[in-house]
């Protein structure tokens, strides 16, 4: 795995990350992070790699949009001095505007979602170890979906500013179609947005994959 022994990885985000986890801070200890991807992702660093010492904290808040991760990014993100930061935030941005247009003080545009994640990025990355950024994501098989469509420009943003401030990309869009292709959505979540177990797991599994997770250790 790529992240250093001992590392203090932060995970933030929305309810997708939130997954119940506990306040202020959900630690690395019971359901404290969340029943959820960071749970999983905690639970199997566990298992494989007992010694890999790293302290995992989740402050995911559900219903957030870029601007509320904004007004808590001091004390969310920047106050735990993170050594790793894994963060997936946009569907709230994207969903909020396109299911209700008229309320223009609800839309994040893919603009604003892009130059307010980069302020963001631009005050924690110096001091990182590592970057994770996880692509909003929407759980159905038709690419042609037009919330789906409208998604893909926020994803798009976020890859290049994965690119721009050298940060491990994990393309959850690309992992949930993989079993698209033989599930229907229904086995990953309920409402398209939010996944179960088995959704969980996969984002976990990617995550672990893109950072160097190595499953025969």
């Amino acid at each position: 795995m790529n992240i250093e022994h001992g590392s203090r990885i932060l995970f933030t985000g929305d309810s997708i990350t939130d997954a119940g986890r506990k306040r202020p801070v959900g630690e690395d200890a019971k359901d404290w992070l969340g029943k959820g991807y960071v749970c999983r992702i905690a639970s199997i660093l566990e298992a494989w790699q007992p010694g890999h010492g790293c302290r995992i904290q989740n402050t995911g808040i559900a219903g957030n949009t870029v601007r509320e991760l904004q007004e808590r990014w001091q004390e969310d993100v920047l106050d735990l001095k993170p050594d790793w930061l894994s963060l997936m935030i946009g569907i709230n941005d994207c969903a909020r505007g396109f299911g209700r247009p008229q309320i223009e003080e609800d839309r994040v545009s893919p603009e604003l979602y892009r130059d307010s994640l980069e302020r963001l990025l631009a005050t924690i990355r110096p001091s990182l170890k590592g970057l994770v950024l996880l692509t909003p994501f929407y759980i159905d098989s038709s690419f042609q979906d037009p919330l789906r469509l409208e998604l893909n420009l926020y994803a798009k943003h976020l890859k290049d500013l994965a690119t721009r401030y050298d940060a491990v990309l994990v393309d959850t869009q690309a992992a949930f179609d993989r079993v698209l292709k033989q599930l229907h959505s229904s086995r990953l979540s309920q409402d398209r947005v939010h996944p179960n177990e088995c959704g969980h797991l996969l984002l976990a599994r990617a995550w672990l994959d893109a950072v160097g997770f190595e499953w025969h250790g």
